[in-house]
């Protein structure tokens, strides 16, 4: 069975994280995404460790359902060869400094004048306004936004997260503005322009945080690991391990108290309310610990599930594997077939009627370049 975007073709001039997922994301929803390289290939194909054979994992986990073509943008042929694709394209998407597309005649205006009806979706860092020069990693916008700022312990230096999350975000955001866009177009027929920042991802992104600094006037810090609106909302001791407990409303907190044995607790004025639970936390958590600390955080888990409040151990990602495993959510499956077959991870949404197909392992550099030069030159539009 097609999946939902099928028929639609795209042309990925993008490379490294936020554009190879959007695109990924739209291969799996059964888009043909063309995956343009430059004579060296992406970049990621040489980030390694950790490898799969001799191919980088990075490359491997954004890259599947495409092909490749690798094109010299400073060869006119090649550049030929690129305006072609990007004159049949349903979707253009690419991620070069602004104004960077234009050399080539491969900008929005440029390819658009061939193809009104182009959705083209351009990547950056900062904007193509005053922002434009400034080049955009994911590590920057963390350390600008005030994200590193928010992560680590109170007294202790900044942290990055652990995945470049901007990157991932604006690649989400960049699927959306672009499905928004296909959809403009089936209701007009006309194409348009849709961009995306990395900066912006990064501060709608930090949500309730940047809601603090927008609305209330208000600077966050970090915390640690604590919430600044929410308690228990944190890791708290167990017999064995720290476990997260995140009963975030009354009923909650008060099912919490329930399995805990903890009588009263939950009619306490000090901790009757959410806000009061806030405000003495200090003085709650060594409560709420005392009873903790009476079995393991896999103990506490099954009997704190079964009762509705929401909490968790604290795994390395193989645990998060096999919790979703364990769950029902089959959470990796494998790609291609023999010695090309990839195992990857499933695509995050699940269609009751198109599901995501999952056809084309992530491709070797240039391994379709000669099937599409044909097609490509051969006229016509498909």
């Amino acid at each position: 069975m097609a999946g939902p975007l099928a028929g639609v073709l795209v042309a990925d001039f993008s490379r490294i994280l936020a554009g190879p997922y959007a695109t990924m994301l739209l291969a799996d929803m059964g888009a043909e995404v063309v995956k343009v390289e430059g004579p060296r290939g992406d970049d990621t194909r040489t980030w390694m460790p950790p490898t799969r054979g001799e191919t980088s994992t990075y490359y491997l986990g954004v890259n599947r359902g495409k092909r490749s073509i690798a094109l010299d943008l400073r060869d006119p042929d090649d550049v030929g060869v690129a305006r072609e694709l990007a004159r049949r394209a349903d979707v253009v998407i690419e991620n070069l400094r602004p104004g960077g597309m234009a050399k080539y005649g491969l900008d929005y205006e440029t390819v658009s004048a061939t193809n009104p009806g182009v959705v083209y979706s351009s990547i950056s860092g900062f904007g193509s306004g005053a922002g434009a020069h400034v080049p955009g990693y994911d590590l920057m916008v963390q350390a600008i936004s005030g994200l590193m700022d928010l992560t680590g312990d109170p007294d202790g230096p900044p942290y990055r997260a652990g995945i470049s999350v901007f990157d991932v975000m604006a690649g989400n955001h960049a699927v959306i503005g672009i499905l928004a866009a296909l959809r403009h177009r089936d209701a007009t027929g006309d194409g348009q322009h849709v961009e995306v920042n990395l900066l912006s991802s990064a501060l709608t992104g930090l949500v309730n945080h940047s809601s603090a600094w927008a609305a209330g006037g208000v600077v966050p810090h970090r915390m640690g690991n604590a919430h600044p609106s929410v308690f228990p909302y944190e890791p708290l001791e167990t017999a064995d391990d720290d476990l997260i407990v995140t009963a975030a409303n009354d009923g909650q907190f008060r099912k919490l108290c329930e399995v805990l044995g903890l009588d009263g607790v939950a009619d306490d004025p000090r901790f009757a309310r959410n806000a009061d639970r806030t405000e003495n936390r200090d003085v709650l958590r060594p409560i709420l610990v005392a009873k903790l600390k009476e079995k393991t955080a896999v103990e506490w888990f099954d009997l704190l599930v079964e009762a509705g409040v929401p909490c968790g151990p604290i795994q390395s990602i193989d645990g998060g594997f096999a919790m979703a495993e364990r769950f029902g959510l089959e959470p990796i499956l494998s790609v291609g077939e023999g010695d090309r077959a990839v195992p990857t991870t499933r695509h995050p949404i699940r269609f009751s009627e198109t599901p995501a197909v999952y056809e084309l392992p992530p491709p070797e550099l240039d391994e379709h370049g000669s099937e599409l030069r044909e097609w490509l030159s051969g006229g016509g539009d498909r």
